[in-house]
């Protein structure tokens, strides 16, 4: 299939997305779609380089402890996700989307957010930082080991959470590949409660997003800070969700 990188994009774009994808990492996602698109590379195939781009990326944040170290890191993480972008797009330009890879795409960002998790804590570990009331934790000090513990706890069970609540035996649907397709359409609230609501979760979304800044922080060199937001939305998100399904399985 042919198609300039615009056109792809334009073709291949989602109707709800964040605000980096859309004016920074999907136009240049769509050149890596474009050079790969007349050969025989799968979106699988792309979907599993960038999850070994990741890997490098997060031994370099662990390795790297310098300010320089943790830019090239977040760098290699942010080419990761050019790929990560860039395999649903190939799908959608190729007609190739399934539920399988979907899955697949889904599994392979929960060990990404899993080895980000444990990549900060060793980083932290070994650089110092400052715990969640502002003082500082030495370098060296198992502080931040044991809080990327319990940190990789938090994720995890927030992903298994995510993948329960998914399953059709609790939605009443059998699976579709909308993720890629993006066909399905969703209603604004419309009373001022559901407005403020929508807003917050839209905030809390980018902010869980970490490719749309996690690069700010490592400008910053504040990489503790981005840790402990990273794990207290994550935790936000588990406890939301345990809410949900205390009143949903807890009634008599």
């Amino acid at each position: 299939m042919s198609g300039s990188p615009k056109q792809i994009y334009f073709a291949t774009r989602k109707k709800h997305d964040q605000l980096w994808n859309i004016y920074v990492a999907r136009p240049i996602a769509s050149v890596i779609v474009w050079v790969v698109a007349p050969t025989r590379a799968t979106p699988n195939q792309l979907t599993l380089a960038s999850l070994a781009i990741f890997l490098v990326g997060t031994a370099l944040l662990a390795e790297l402890g310098t300010p320089l170290g943790g830019l090239v890191a977040v760098g290699v993480i942010e080419i990761s996700y050019l790929f990560d972008c860039a395999d649903g797009m190939l799908a959608r330009h190729k007609k190739l989307a399934s539920r399988e890879g979907h899955l697949f795409d889904f599994f392979t960002d929960e060990s990404k957010a899993l080895a980000l998790t444990a990549g900060l804590a060793v980083r932290l570990y070994r650089t110092g930082g400052l715990a969640p009331d502002l003082t500082p934790w030495p370098a060296g000090s198992p502080a931040f080991l044991l809080a990327g513990v319990g940190a990789v706890l938090v994720v995890a069970s927030g992903l298994s959470l995510t993948n329960f609540v998914r399953r059709p035996e609790l939605t009443g649907k059998a699976g579709a590949v909308e993720a890629h397709y993006e066909t399905a359409d969703h209603a604004p609230p419309t009373s001022i409660v559901g407005r403020v609501a929508a807003i917050s979760m839209t905030f809390l979304r980018f902010l869980n997003h970490y490719p749309s800044h996690v690069w700010v922080f490592a400008i910053a060199g504040r990489f503790d800070v981005f840790f402990w937001m990273y794990a207290s939305l994550n935790l936000l998100y588990l406890a939301k969700g345990w809410l949900g399904l205390v009143l949903r399985f807890g009634r008599s």
